[in-house]
């Protein structure tokens, strides 16, 4: 249960030899006990279509797809012209 003592801050911290080392001050007690989320500062590489490449590999049976995409093409949506 929470109570008037719960208070939340961000703080920046750096990974070390196995360990969060805050870079600022923090106001906690000897033994208080705090729940952590970890955000990454690390820039994201340019890479994301390598990164992403495969994802979709065993989802989706891609002869299927181009037969659908070639079949949604082919549909007539406008009407003939008159002559």
């Amino acid at each position: 249960m929470k109570g008037k003592e719960d208070m939340g801050s961000t703080i920046r911290a750096r990974f070390s030899h196995g360990s969060l080392k805050p870079l600022e001050a923090v106001e906690l007690r000897e033994g208080d006990e705090v729940t952590i989320t970890i955000v990454s500062s690390r820039p994201v590489s340019a890479d994301w279509l390598d990164r992403t490449a495969g994802g979709w590999a065993g989802l989706v049976d891609a002869e299927e797809l181009r037969r659908a995409i070639y079949d949604s093409r082919v549909v007539a949506t406008r009407t003939e012209p008159r002559l």
